[in-house]
Parts: structure tokens; C-alpha cells; sequence
């Protein structure tokens, strides 16, 4: 690879980089920009599966693996079977959109894909220097969405929770899955001290992914988790099952400020840029969202630093990561307040950053008042 120097740089090819390189690919405004994207992966595998929900046609519908109109929710005090329509809960794979974007991108006279680890990323006052083992590359543009945990483990500010789980997707010799309705969260399961939950995406009456998630800020052995989805197999009547593919993640959940480490050249997206939505771990509706108003944003030639946006939705997450933290063995506490004191699709839009701030009061009214007042006076004094 002869080129230095390109318009726009893509560091990572996961889903953020990839959606960023799409939409510009997409626009004749980017026609004559040169792009390079650097990623360590060749991307052949399915390395993930993201879900979230929207009531139209989305622009990767044509990706959706799975999609569910009815979910319901469960914990040690009610059970809800929920109707979601309008919305639709939507499954994509990893790799179907590695299989999508790939030949688009490496096709492209304007796109250059370099397989490269990424050692440093240097900013000055006219651009970014993105150094790997294959050579240095500079933009006044660099995109990166590579986490570095070490930013949030050594601050004491905010609080660090993870959504961690481990899932399998099982074929059973029973049917036992509802393959209408997936269990949004099922929190009547052994809490080990924390905030957790089943999640099942039932794809026929014999065969789903489960998933032992938790909110926590500790990761258990994997043993752990696995024997918590044996049991739980055990527990629906399961019979016996094989277990067709093993997954397993650690999504940060925090509202850090991620935007600090932004300068005029160098944006940071995805989960790096707090792109992850902070008391849940959803993160691909908002990627996609955050990657279209990016290439608008472009157009104008603004700092890259300009970018980001504050919204009362952000203060909401780092109240709540505080409550939870402060009270981690009572999350299925909150969770099923919330539930129970509010319809479905309100609470999807407030997942989705989307009340107004009639609604954010009813939801809020849900909780103990105590202990947001003093989360909120921590964060006052």
C-alpha cells in the first residue's frame, strides 16, 4: 500500500466503521474521497448478533435474521406477555453484514482495506497519524472506534458496570420455545448477587439462542454462566438439547465522557465514542443513527470535536448506573417497577431516547425516589 495520506480514516471495521463506510459510500458528496479502513480481522466469522427494535422498514431490513412482534418479561413477582407493534424486535448477524458490506467496500476504487493492527493514534493541529505494523497512515479525518478500557477503569467519576453474558443457540428435543415472543428479560433466576436475567430469541418451537446476562461489574468463570443456562433449559422442559454455537461478551456499560478524547481530527464512534446506550448495552439502533448524522455532519468541513451532543438522556443513564450500582442486588427490583408502572411501548421509546419529558416523569415516578435524590445530590455536590 503506496498511500499516506487519505480524506477519511475508518479505524476498526466492526459495526460503526462499517455503517460510516456505507452512508459515505453512498452519498455522491464523498464520490472523490479517498477512504481507508484498518481493521485487525478478515471479518469471516459471526462474532456477534445485534437486536433492536424500530416500527418501519429499516435501511438493513434486508439483513434482519429473525424479527418478533410479542415479548415478555419475568421476574420472581410478575409475569407480562408484551405486545410490541407497532414496533418489530430485529435480529442481525455479524457475519450477514460482514458477507454484505465486504464486497461493497473492497470493491470500491475509493476504499482501501488494510488488514493491521493499530498501535498508536497521534494527534496534532493538522491531523492524525494512525501507526500500525504495516506502516503509518494520516487524515485530518480519523473515525476510530477501538475501546480502551484503561480510560475507564482508572477514574472513580463514573461508575463501571458491564453487560456480560455468555448465550447458546440450542436445538431441543422438545418444543419449548414460543417462537412468536421472545423473553426480553426473565429475572427469576438465582441473582448470584447481582442484577441478573435469561434472554431468549426463540427462532422455532425447538430451537433459540439463550443468553445468562448480567449487569455487574465483575465477570464470572464461564462455567458459571454455562450451568446457569443448563439449569435454566432444564427448568422449560427442555429435554435434551445440542448446542449448536457458543457466544460470549463484556459490553461497558457507563456514562464516562468519552467525548474528551475527541480533538479536531480524531472522532472516536461505537462503543468508544459512548455511542452504547449506558444503562442497557443496546448499541446498533444507535450506531446506525449516529453514523447517518455523521456523514451530514461531514459536509460542512466542522472539527470533528464539534460532533457531539449532550441530551438529558445521558444524565438519565449516569443516575441510573449510579442507582444500580449503589444497589446492584436489587436490579430486578427496578426493572420490574419499570414494567410494571408502564406500558410497553413507553418504555421502548425511553430505551430509545425518545420521550418527551412528561413521559421521562412517569418513568422515573416508577422508582424509589430515595435513591435517585441522593444519586442525583451526589452528582450536584
Amino acid at each position: 500500500m503506496k498511500r499516506k495520506n487519505y480524506d477519511f480514516i475508518i479505524c476498526g471495521g466492526g459495526a460503526s466503521g462499517m455503517l460510516l463506510a456505507l452512508h459515505l459510500l453512498q452519498d455522491s458528496f464523498f464520490e472523490k474521497h479517498r477512504i481507508l479502513i484498518i481493521d485487525k480481522d478478515s471479518k469471516t466469522t459471526n462474532d456477534r448478533t445485534w437486536c433492536f427494535w424500530e416500527k418501519e422498514a429499516g435501511p438493513l431490513e434486508h439483513l434482519v435474521r429473525y424479527s418478533w412482534h410479542q415479548a415478555k418479561f419475568q421476574s420472581a413477582e410478575i409475569q407480562q406477555n408484551l405486545n410490541l407493534k407497532p414496533y418489530t424486535y430485529k435480529m442481525i448477524r455479524g457475519i450477514d453484514l460482514y458477507q454484505y458490506a465486504l464486497p461493497l467496500l473492497k470493491d470500491s476504487k475509493q476504499i482501501d482495506w488494510l488488514e493491521a493492527t493499530i498501535s498508536n493514534l497521534e494527534s496534532d493541529m493538522n491531523q492524525t497519524l494512525v501507526h500500525t505494523e504495516k506502516g503509518t497512515f494520516a487524515s485530518s479525518r480519523v473515525f476510530s472506534s477501538l475501546y480502551n478500557p484503561e480510560r475507564v477503569v482508572h477514574q472513580k467519576k463514573y461508575p463501571v458496570l458491564q453487560q456480560h453474558f455468555v448465550g447458546w443457540i440450542v436445538e431441543t428435543e422438545n418444543n419449548c420455545f414460543d417462537p412468536e415472543q421472545i423473553t426480553f428479560m426473565d429475572f427469576d433466576v438465582p441473582q448470584a448477587n447481582a442484577t441478573r436475567f435469561m434472554y431468549v430469541l426463540p427462532f422455532s418451537p425447538n430451537k433459540a439462542l439463550l443468553e445468562d446476562t448480567f449487569f455487574s461489574a465483575k465477570l464470572l468463570p464461564k462455567e458459571d454462566y454455562e450451568d446457569a443456562i443448563r439449569a435454566y433449559l432444564k427448568k422449560i422442559g427442555a429435554g435434551r438439547y445440542t448446542c449448536l454455537e457458543k457466544e460470549a461478551g463484556s459490553i461497558p456499560m457507563t456514562a464516562y465522557p468519552f467525548q474528551q478524547h475527541n480533538t479536531s481530527h480524531l472522532l472516536h464512534i461505537g462503543t468508544a465514542g459512548g455511542w452504547t446506550k449506558a444503562s442497557t448495552g443496546y448499541t446498533f439502533q444507535q450506531t446506525l443513527r449516529q453514523t447517518q448524522r455523521l456523514v451530514q455532519f461531514l459536509k460542512h468541513n466542522t472539527p470533528l470535536h464539534q460532533f457531539y451532543k449532550w441530551d438529558k438522556f445521558s444524565f438519565y443513564d449516569m443516575l441510573f448506573l449510579d442507582v444500580l450500582e449503589k444497589h446492584n442486588t436489587r436490579g430486578a427490583d427496578l426493572f420490574t417497577m419499570m414494567f410494571r408502572n408502564n406500558p410497553i411501548h413507553r418504555i421502548l421509546r425511553f430505551l430509545d431516547n425518545k420521550t418527551n419529558f412528561i413521559e421521562d416523569l412517569k418513568i422515573m415516578r416508577s422508582f424509589p425516589l430515595g435513591w435517585f435524590l441522593k444519586a442525583l445530590w451526589k452528582r450536584l455536590t
